[in-house]
């Protein structure tokens, strides 16, 4: 079924054989996956095990950020993947879908133009994902949920099953549904395969923290932004960078298998 693999091999397809390759060449996208083998049927499964020696795994921090309270937290999280020793992270905006003229009505700042904003063919490339974006009435903002919407072709074929991915939130309250946001948007990973990592509570005693107001959860980090103008606060960066720090050796310990 396609470039990649496909869901139905031939009978005669020769099996990957790491021998039959120079591992300090470049990998094909079909050498990127193999196959759990059926009968007559096979599913097959994106494999970090085949890395090239020298090349670092990849993280893509993908998020959708309106008053960059989004993009505060994915400059930590790059910072927290990029201390784990052979990997690093990799940022990325998804496509706006509002017109100029709202967002300069909303008094939206401009975006950072070092920040390349993804396609679809891009998410094949790496090795793991953060995906961030703020709350609307407890479900993800609808520029995340139009980029999951166009990722149908990855899907058919199942080009993103086996990796690892996470999420990060924002919401204007404490009641905003930060924990929800990231539950409903579960169900975008799984229709691909992927495979969900929360954070639980590996970060510690900062998880337990009320007496100041602290975003995220178990789920992944999180930053409340009040009407706008509330910066994230010491804890929810520091929340943030863990959470970098953590997918990174999950992914490392993914491509050592």
């Amino acid at each position: 079924m396609g470039k990649g693999g496909g869901c139905v091999p031939s009978k005669t397809k020769k099996s990957l054989d790491v021998s039959d390759h120079d591992i300090s060449a470049p990998l094909s996208q079909s050498e990127r996956s193999i196959s759990i083998v059926g009968d007559d049927t096979a599913i097959p499964i994106r494999n970090s095990g085949f890395q090239i020696a020298h090349k670092k795994l990849r993280i893509f921090i993908v998020f959708y950020s309106m008053y960059k309270h989004i993009e505060s937290l994915a400059r930590k999280i790059k910072n927290g993947v990029d201390g784990v020793e052979g990997v690093e992270g990799v940022l990325y905006r998804v496509p706006e879908t509002l017109t100029l003229e709202v967002l300069d009505q909303m008094k939206v700042p401009t975006k950072d133009d070092e920040i390349p904003v993804i396609s679809v063919d891009e998410l094949m490339e790496a090795d793991g994902f953060l995906f961030g974006f703020p709350t609307r009435f407890g479900c993800m903002a609808s520029q995340m949920k139009a980029f999951f919407d166009s990722t149908g072709v990855l899907w058919r074929e199942q080009k993103l099953a086996g990796v690892p991915a996470g999420f990060f939130v924002s919401s204007g309250t404490q009641g905003g549904g930060q924990e929800t946001t990231a539950w409903t948007a579960i169900t975008q990973l799984a229709h691909h395969g992927m495979i969900y990592v929360p954070i639980g509570y590996t970060f510690g005693a900062g998880m337990f923290e009320t007496e100041s107001i602290r975003g995220g959860s178990p789920y992944g980090a999180g930053v409340f932004s009040g009407d706008g103008t509330r910066e994230p606060s010491e804890t929810e960066l520091a929340l943030a960078e863990h959470q970098g720090k953590y997918m990174a050796m999950i992914v490392k310990r993914f491509a050592q298998h």
